[in-house]
């Protein structure tokens, strides 16, 4: 019996890939979908591994197949701050090949990831040939174009509290929640601390008052949101 390893570095067709609906491929036809799955590798990434350096030169896309990941950048006195996050049916490296320029974010596995390597000469190849790739790529750059601005917004207006509230709201949102409720993600506090910008003290301060209101509930490194109406109030979000 193949073991998960085995069975998610197995060549898998695009066609019955899980996450192919919620992927930059879900509206390619069948024989569209052949073409990728003949030009991909399946690879896998241990936990901790640097996917990409930033300022590399990718050679290649990764959709991710099964995982999560962190993209994030080194400042000057070595802190990092994290950028978004990764999981299954993303692509990452795509818009540094796009635009011939370095990468600009470093990118780390968070958890065991699984992966589907497009050699670059193909990615271009598969955008040359096919309308609706190239589309489906150019609303999911303006997307994370937008998601960027809003975090931009958001460091500059809002509150170490209302920035946290929407940091929480977010990881929800992007990773979902695990069997027992909590977030689907384990972070640390000092890269909580990073994504909202503040000082690790402060975010486990906050965590704890939250907790207090019983807007949160936490178990070690897990959280679990008790109350998103009363965060989504806390950061301000409204649809």
């Amino acid at each position: 019996m193949k073991s998960l390893k085995e069975e998610l570095e197995a060549p898998i067709h695009c066609q019955f890939c899980q996450n192919k609906a919620n992927s930059a491929f879900h509206n390619l036809g069948t024989e569209e979908l052949d073409v990728v799955s003949k030009l991909k590798t399946c690879v896998s990434f241990r936990k901790g591994q640097v996917v990409m350096h930033e300022g590399a030169r990718p050679q290649g896309i990764y959709c991710i197949h099964k995982g999560k990941l962190k993209l994030y950048k080194i400042g000057t006195e070595g802190k990092e701050q994290i950028l978004r996050f990764a999981t299954n049916g993303d692509l990452i490296g795509y818009r540094s090949i796009l635009s011939d320029q370095p990468i600009s974010a470093s990118i780390t596995a968070l958890e065991d990831t699984y992966a589907c390597y497009i050699p670059k000469s193909s990615f271009f190849e598969v955008i040359e040939q096919n309308p609706k790739f190239s589309l489906n790529i150019l609303k999911l750059s303006c997307r994370e174009l937008g998601e960027a601005g809003k975090m931009i917004a958001s460091l500059a207006q809002k509150t170490v509290r209302e920035r946290l509230a929407e940091i929480l709201l977010l990881l929800q949102t992007t990773f979902g929640k695990d069997e027992e409720g909590y977030l689907d993600v384990k972070l640390t506090r000092e890269e909580l601390a990073n994504m909202v910008g503040t000082a690790t003290e402060s975010a486990i301060r906050l965590l704890s008052e939250m907790k207090e209101d019983r807007y949160i509930s936490t178990k070690g490194r897990r959280i679990k949101l008790e109350d998103p109406e009363a965060l989504r109030e806390v950061a301000a979000v409204f649809d």
